[in-house]
């Protein structure tokens, strides 16, 4: 995503209401190192906002814990496996996309709306 679209500041926010980087390895019933909750930035200027974001919100108390995000240099990417795009469009009626995905993206949806990019 480009900076004309959304800002870096906005990505920061709404990664942080989406999930709870207060887990290690472990987002709701899912355990793993790929669950890990991880910002991978692309210049020295991301890796600073980023890390300043976390403070910021550590010193607001912003969640109970404390936050275990990992702030690392982006490598390389990996495109998913075919069966893993579009995974909630193509598996709406699945009982994990009812159960967990909908209410996200609902929340997502009602929280920042104006952020999202125009489906129609």
């Amino acid at each position: 995503m480009i900076p004309e679209e959304i800002s870096y500041k906005d990505l920061l926010t709404v990664f942080f209401f989406e999930h709870d980087p207060t887990t290690l390895n472990k987002q709701g019933a899912d355990v793993g190192e790929q669950y890990r909750s991880v910002i991978y930035y692309m210049s020295e200027n991301q890796k600073k906002m980023a890390d300043d974001f976390i403070k910021e919100l550590e010193e607001g108390k912003a969640y109970d814990k404390s936050i275990m995000t990992y702030v690392l240099p982006f490598v390389n990417f990996y495109p998913a496996e075919s069966y893993h795009k579009n995974y909630y469009e193509n598996n709406k009626n699945s009982n994990y996309c009812e159960l967990v995905i909908t209410s996200k993206i609902e929340r997502l949806e009602k929280r920042f709306g104006e952020l999202l990019k125009n489906q129609n």
